[in-house]
């Protein structure tokens, strides 16, 4: 089966590392779409993300079709919303905030969004999303109104990613939150990755390539870059 989870399962059995960027629609604009493409190197990036916390309604569409005729990378949602879900992506990420107790990131969006996926031909991934304690307040925190992790309660993040994949989940999402100062710590990453069979993603504060190889290093299978290849754009060069 070609797909995108295929893919992923597949290089994480290889022990094969992959990279996706993180395009933000309400961060960069409909005229930048064509020459950020550009910057995007198919021999490094895997896949490419959209989505966010604050996206305007009807914004992901437009960003994501003109996106789709810019690049040949698969694009993957990654909905702050269940109104940024749109046909000309190529997968969704369908996330439930483990990390958080508020019903509406948990299930309400999730329920919210089947109406639209049943009308499309979308991939859909479920995955299990943990803010962790990026030594900030993000978007995420700030609109689904949970606290993240801290880094010291490794105990509580392993429990939580291991009742992630117990549910069923496919993936299993480490996030420091967009703009974070701090990445997830490798011992977190270590620790998670095992105790889980799953694929694990890591994003959140990755900046350089020291720390993008020691998310690597300690058992992160897709790494997810955002804030650092917008504040610049030449980071890919650099990896």
């Amino acid at each position: 089966m070609n797909s995108i989870y295929s893919k992923i399962l597949s290089s994480k059995q290889k022990g094969k590392k992959l990279l996706a960027l993180l395009l933000d629609p309400d961060k960069l604009e409909l005229t930048e779409i064509k020459q950020t493409a550009k910057n995007i190197d198919p021999k490094k990036v895997d896949f490419i993300f959209v989505g966010g916390s604050t996206v305007k309604n009807g914004i992901t569409k437009v960003f994501v079709k003109k996106l789709k005729t810019c690049t040949n990378i698969p694009l993957v949602l990654f909905p702050g919303d269940f109104s940024q879900i749109n046909k000309y992506a190529d997968a969704i990420l369908f996330l439930s905030l483990l990390s958080g107790r508020n019903p509406e990131y948990l299930i309400e969006q999730q329920i919210r969004s089947v109406p639209l996926l049943q009308k499309m031909d979308l991939e859909i991934i479920s995955t299990g999303y943990i803010l962790i304690d990026g030594g900030v307040e993000t978007a995420v925190q700030r609109v689904s109104e949970t606290l993240p992790i801290s880094q010291n309660n490794i105990e509580k993040i392993v429990q939580t990613a291991c009742a992630g994949m117990y549910l069923g989940n496919k993936l299993i999402y480490l996030e420091a939150g967009s703009g974070a100062k701090d990445s997830v710590n490798p011992k977190v990453i270590k620790d998670v990755k095992g105790e889980i069979t799953i694929p694990l993603i890591v994003g959140g504060g990755i900046r350089t390539k020291k720390q993008l190889e020691l998310a690597y290093q300690n058992g992160a299978d897709l790494v997810v870059i955002g804030n650092g290849f917008e504040e610049n754009s030449s980071l890919l060069f650099q990896l």
